[in-house]
């Protein structure tokens, strides 16, 4: 072998080692504790019934399920009722957000007892991080187009609801959604976190591949910027509900189980 060649196998080895062990740092450091418990919270314009499809393949695989009911009125309301719900549980417990849910669990899952965060097509904000800002930096999705806003509260219009925000759903089921979207306060998409839980919890991230309501490119960059592991989903704003199998197998991996 010439001096070049060894060289370059020489160098490829470090680059190869160098990545071999991001990666298993990536997958094992923090790893999840076993978890009896999953605590789902809901995003915007939705309820806690967004999950209904989730919760019966978790429940199936042993696990205690509650949906939290988020008041959408302000972050602070948001936050006392999840950590309500989390005082309620018995031992390890993995927390979960959709969309502007993840605003809610990076700002509560600092609890003593959750033991990991998923994140599912979702705000990832850093503690006291204008996200506003981070958001400015990605492609406008086109949800935001029929956002209707009264007395401090907003909704989306039906075509942008059933159009973007449910994508991927069959028409019918879009519509059904659409009539029971719970009005969301405008502040909440504004007010920073005080936290930000995944600097030190084990993270697992869905992007949605096809949303048109958070940019995927901007879920990659939260999912990247927690050294989350990661999946991507064939979906769009609402994949617990569009691919409800691979969203929970996401959490079944963050509380230590396989089905």
């Amino acid at each position: 072998m010439t001096m070049q060649k060894t060289l370059a196998a020489a160098a490829f080895s470090l680059i190869a080692g160098a990545v071999t062990s991001f990666s298993a740092h990536a997958q094992s450091s923090n790893p999840p504790v076993p978890a009896h418990n999953v605590v789902l919270v809901h995003g915007a314009w939705a309820d806690g019934s967004s999950w209904e499809k989730v919760i019966p393949i978790l429940q199936a695989a042993g696990l205690h399920v509650t949906a939290v009911q988020n008041p959408l009125t302000s972050l602070a309301a948001a936050d006392a009722e999840t950590r309500r719900v989390l005082a309620l549980q018995d031992g390890p417990t993995v927390l979960v957000g959709h969309s502007y849910g993840g605003t809610i669990i990076s700002d509560t899952g600092t609890a003593a007892n959750v033991s990991a965060l998923v994140y599912v097509a979702a705000r990832a904000p850093d503690a006291d991080e204008d996200v506003a800002a981070v958001n400015a930096r990605f492609p406008a999705a086109p949800a935001r187009s029929g956002l209707v806003t009264h007395d401090g509260l907003t909704t989306l219009s039906e075509e942008a609801f059933t159009q973007y925000f449910a994508s991927d759903l069959p028409t019918a089921q879009a519509k059904i959604l659409f009539a029971v979207q719970q009005p969301t306060a405008t502040s909440t998409f504004t007010t920073r976190t005080t936290a930000a839980a995944w600097h030190g919890k084990p993270t697992f991230y869905a992007v949605a591949k096809q949303d048109l309501t958070i940019s995927p490119d901007l879920e990659r960059f939260f999912a990247q910027r927690m050294n989350a592991t990661t999946i991507e989903v064939d979906s769009g704003h609402l994949p617990m509900i569009s691919q409800p199998e691979a969203i929970a197998n996401l959490i079944l991996q963050a509380a230590g189980r396989t089905r």
